[in-house]
């Protein structure tokens, strides 16, 4: 399985001065431009980590996953959440030449921990010898800042104001999340057992 992000969450869309005003910073320097550049990163690597514990996606936008085959006969599960919808489900085999599968013969489960592609009135179509299947889907809680629970909000805040307190420490002083962050994002990570199998 690969998970392949399609688009990624514009810079307008991530509350730049909200995170400013969290660290106190001040405004109307000269290099407020390239301050802001460097919050919006500690921002991404914030949201980056945190998907990466939860699998969840905070804010919404398109990914595809790539399956050598399915993992049930009449499902298969998403490999995060919350998603929105199914874009397009196409099989694509050895020489590259992709099927569509008609949107008639899947639906969307949604599920705030394992979301799934499920088959109607029968089995999801057989992957093709040496090829793959494709799902393009949406996912994420919405796609404003404003759409996320207020938790995972604050655990990315904090998160990304450590990072900022240790920029010039490099990556490596950032070490493990910090409890209080992990204390906000345990309740939405996802437990897998018996291989993620229902």
């Amino acid at each position: 399985m690969m998970l392949i992000e399609k688009t990624v969450v514009p810079p307008e869309a991530l509350p730049i001065a909200e995170f400013r005003d969290h660290l106190r910073l001040g405004t109307g320097f000269a290099d407020l431009g390239a301050g802001d550049a460097a919050l919006l990163a500690y921002l991404r690597a914030a949201i980056a980590a945190i998907e990466m514990r939860t699998a969840k996606v905070l804010m919404q936008h398109e990914f595809m996953v790539t399956l050598e085959g399915w993992r049930e006969e009449r499902a298969q599960p998403l490999p995060v959440a919350p998603v929105s919808a199914i874009g397009e489900v196409r099989l694509r085999d050895a020489a590259g030449f992709a099927l569509v599968v008609a949107p008639t013969r899947y639906r969307l489960v949604p599920d705030i921990s394992r979301p799934r592609l499920q088959a109607i009135g029968g089995c999801l179509p057989g992957v093709p010898s040496d090829g793959r299947a494709e799902i393009d889907f949406t996912a994420g809680f919405g796609p404003a800042w404003s759409d996320l629970p207020v938790d995972l909000a604050q655990a990315v805040f904090l998160l990304a104001a450590q990072y900022y307190e240790l920029r010039h420490e490099g990556i490596g002083g950032a070490q493990a999340i910090p409890f209080g962050v992990m204390a906000l994002i345990e309740p939405w990570r996802t437990v897998r057992v018996l291989g993620g199998r229902a």
